[in-house]
């Protein structure tokens, strides 16, 4: 098991998961809601929708209470991350059918919409390629994908800049200073972040057409783009 599976297995820290993303990461509720926004563009009001990486369940929560006809599939590789979902969705969980496992037990689609929030951080640059193929695979023609993870720009000088900042906004969030910085080298030394432009060559690779940048969150960033 890598310590990332042994972290959202932890009861305790699976407990106090939710608190986590609105202080970890910068803008994140505002990064929820504009989401919701970029696929309401193109879905229609009783669309499906794939979430990948739903553990948790709080993007499914506000994408179910900004479009109460949508349905969703939420995948995600920890049990207890979906109980946790379940939890979170409250009297929304009949809404969504979950499936424990990674994108290639995601249902086939096709799917008017797509998230991946949060989770290709963990993943290698190939991984990353065939995930964007596989959801591009599944969604109906200029469907949206919505994505958002940590992206930095290259150069040892400039991306430290960047992570010393999410470290300053980690602290500022009441984040004790030595948790801060030890938050900063782990992010740097156990996750691969790529840059914005190989982000969005992957994007263009898989088949989605006009990503663009619609999130940016000191060392976050999070595009659209349509299949």
């Amino acid at each position: 098991m890598t310590d990332i599976q042994a972290m959202f297995s932890d009861p305790q820290a699976v407990a106090n998961y939710t608190d986590g993303p609105p202080r970890f990461v910068p803008g994140y509720n505002a990064m929820l809601s504009m989401a919701a926004i970029l696929l309401a563009e193109r879905a229609h009001q009783d669309a499906r929708i794939l979430v990948l990486g739903a553990g948790g369940g709080l993007e499914l929560r506000m994408f179910a209470q900004a479009q109460p006809r949508w349905s969703f599939d939420g995948v995600d590789p920890s049990g207890a991350m979906l109980a946790l979902a379940r939890q979170t969705l409250g009297p929304l969980a009949p809404r969504a059918r979950l499936h424990q496992g990674y994108i290639d037990d995601a249902p086939e689609g096709p799917f008017d919409g797509a998230t991946c929030l949060l989770t290709l951080h963990f993943v290698d640059i190939a991984e990353r390629r065939r995930i964007a193929s596989e959801i591009r695979r599944r969604l109906k023609p200029r469907a949206p994908f919505v994505v958002a993870h940590l992206s930095a720009p290259d150069g040892d000088e400039e991306r430290a800049r960047w992570l010393s900042r999410y470290s300053a906004f980690l602290a500022f969030s009441g984040v004790e200073p030595d948790k801060a910085a030890a938050a900063r080298d782990a992010v740097t030394h156990h996750l691969e972040i790529l840059t914005p432009a190989q982000d969005e060559a992957i994007l263009r690779a898989a088949g989605f057409s006009d990503p663009a940048l619609f999130y940016t969150g000191f060392a976050f960033r999070g595009w659209v783009a349509y299949a």
